[in-house]
């Protein structure tokens, strides 16, 4: 059957006869990024559900899903989509390589005013594009409905007890990328002779959620708070915290989290406490802004501070972790910081503070993160292609329209003009 071209997609009238084409871009950023967006079963899967979709895969021989697995399915591959209406992918796309007038979703990572990615969002400008930014694809409470983060504490924790037996000359566990999917990760750390170690996690969302996963899989004790500071264990343990166990109001007045949000600069860090006796803190929170640093460079030099290995997930450099002064890669995820000089050093020299601060850390779980990305994008993103976006899915995340910042986006002009 043939269906009449969309007009002008994602405004009014969107009803299930008309035709849509998908491109699944190439990822084209160093070092390639084997993600993607969408799998082969999962287009497939979408095809048979809208036969009013069409579905075309850029050629690739980076990801983790070659050409011929998407041939398998049924689903054509080309060496050029820019016949298509939407272009997805996962990184940025470079600046070289975008389309005018085109559709595009891919993580742009400018809504934090990243320098890094300015003359990105200028271009997307000035080519007319319709930028629909993964990171923005929440529902109407802002929570976040796809995101890679869950993968993120997977591979994340995994890291963090490779940082430590390499740190500390105990055992060398393969790196995370040569594992095929979580439940190989989880064999090997629980075939791990740990001493009786304690760990701290901080955050109880996405990426803390991934990270307490690998933990219970591991079969690692969990403990109270109390029992945490105050005991000691003849076993591995750790305690999983959340803001308010790490932050206090500096006027004393106890009061719930909601305050914290809304009145960061009200708090101060109360991490010491568990610094004073963890040996290996990994980080799942989310750090706001205006919110006081998990611990500082001063907290780091005193002698009481015991935290030898930190396995930073969220990567904020510069940001509340003191001892992550800079991102590092899959190919090299370590470095070590000196507490006493606030300069990197050797991670194996013995005053250390050995720092995993990996910023893509679910490109070491392709598979896994491919899959689960898809299934929440085809379950949340694509009907609303089809459905008029009734729940304001797709208005939410869209940036920019005929070249111009819109709606919750304007506050990035400034970023854009360079002020």
């Amino acid at each position: 059957m043939q269906y009449p071209l969309i007009p002008n997609i994602f405004e009014a009238n969107l009803i299930p006869n008309y035709y849509m084409k998908i491109g699944i871009l190439k990822e084209r950023k160093n070092p390639p990024d084997r993600r993607v967006v969408l799998s082969p079963k999962k287009c497939a899967e979408l095809l048979k559900n809208y036969p009013q979709l069409e579905i075309k895969v850029e050629s690739s021989d980076s990801r983790f899903f070659t050409d011929e697995d998407y041939r398998k399915e049924g689903i054509g591959v080309f060496e050029d989509v820019s016949d298509c209406d939407i272009l997805m992918g996962v990184k940025e796309v470079p600046v070289e390589n975008l389309i005018p007038n085109k559709k595009y979703f891919f993580f742009s990572h400018t809504i934090k005013k990243q320098k890094h990615n300015r003359n990105l969002l200028k271009a997307i400008l000035a080519k007319n594009i319709e930028l629909y930014d993964h990171e923005n694809i929440v529902d109407k409470n802002n929570v976040r409905l796809v995101a890679f983060g869950i993968y993120a504490g997977f591979v994340g924790a995994y890291n963090a007890f490779r940082t430590y037996g390499l740190k500390f000359n105990l055992y060398n566990l393969p790196k995370g990328e040569a594992l095929h999917d979580k439940k190989m990760m989880i064999e090997k750390l629980k075939k791990l002779k740990l001493p009786a170690i304690k760990v701290v996690l901080t955050g109880k969302g996405r990426v803390g959620s991934g990270v307490k996963e690998m933990l219970d899989g591991m079969q690692m004790r969990q403990v109270t708070i109390d029992e945490f500071l105050t005991q000691t264990f003849e076993e591995p343990v750790y305690v999983q915290i959340d803001v308010l166990d790490y932050n206090k109001r500096i006027d004393g007045v106890v009061k719930d989290v909601n305050d914290f949000f809304r009145n960061p600069q009200e708090y101060k860090s109360d991490f010491m406490r568990f610094a004073k006796v963890a040996d290996m803190y990994i980080t799942g929170h989310f750090y706001g802004v205006g919110a006081p640093q998990i611990f500082t460079k001063n907290d780091a030099k005193f002698p009481d501070f015991n935290i030898k290995v930190v396995a930073d997930i969220s990567c904020d450099v510069d940001g509340p972790v003191a001892s992550t002064i800079r991102s590092s890669t899959i190919e090299d995820p370590i470095y070590g910081y000196n507490p006493k000089t606030g300069q990197e050093v050797n991670y194996m020299d013995k005053d250390a503070i050995a720092v995993m601060a990996v910023d893509n850390l679910p490109c070491e779980l392709p598979k896994d993160a491919s899959e689960g990305f898809g299934d929440n994008f085809a379950k949340y993103v694509i009907p609303a292609f089809f459905n008029n976006d009734k729940d304001g899915v797709l208005l939410r995340a869209k940036m920019t329209e005929n070249g111009k910042l819109i709606g919750r986006y304007s506050y990035l002009q400034d970023y854009v003009d360079g002020k």
